[in-house]
């Protein structure tokens, strides 16, 4: 995929949902495990959930939520400095997030010796979102190269359409480029990037 198309943005509908991705303090600036401009998702996401709470669609936040001695964290041999511990401040979503009250909140990776990037894995997203006839998923988050790559990786794998908000997500880039290199994969994967101010507003309301 050229790094500078999109592809247009879809109308929005019943059965479509918004899927949060890991927005949490620790992933932000400031925070234990920070994405460089991770804060820089929170404006796009707040104008798509301001739009979604207006049209009465479903948000799903999806969260780290991690015991203390988690097996991803260094101290435990895993690769990740220590974050998103179950109840802390930095495991909090994003002060300045604004999630309707009726979000649905999904928590991952909450198992000591199991890690968990995509926001399927372990949870019961699938079934929740299936109660709820989502057919096609809205994707914004952090981080782009990691729990958004897989979370998108499992939702085509269910069959569910994707678009994902390219001013919405942020890359840790450990290694220069991986977060275009996720982007690529992203649209291999049959997902479309978009931008949300050119998604908010379209369908109808």
């Amino acid at each position: 995929m050229p790094r500078d198309s999109r592809a247009p943005a879809p109308t929005l509908g019943t059965g479509d949902a918004l899927l949060v991705v890991d927005v949490q303090n620790d992933f932000l600036p400031g925070g234990s495990l920070a994405v460089l401009d991770g804060d820089a998702v929170i404006a796009p996401l707040n104008r798509c959930l301001a739009d979604w709470r207006a049209r009465g669609l479903p948000v799903f936040a999806i969260r780290d939520w991690h015991p203390p001695e988690h097996c991803s964290f260094r101290s435990q041999g895993g690769r990740w400095p220590a974050h998103c511990v179950a109840g802390t401040a930095g495991a909090e979503f994003a002060s300045g997030l604004a999630l309707p009250p009726s979000t649905v909140v999904v928590s991952k990776a909450t198992a000591r010796d199991h890690d968990a990037y995509s926001a399927f894995e372990g949870t019961d997203l699938d079934a929740r979102l299936r109660e709820k006839a989502v057919r096609r998923l809205v994707v914004g988050g952090l981080a782009t190269e990691y729990c958004v790559l897989d979370t998108v990786r499992d939702a085509r794998a269910r069959g569910y359409a994707v678009a994902v908000l390219e001013d919405a997500i942020r890359a840790i880039d450990v290694r220069p480029g991986d977060g275009q290199s996720a982007k690529d994969e992203i649209a291999r994967l049959g997902a479309v990037l978009i931008r949300g101010d050119a998604l908010v507003g379209r369908g109808s309301p």
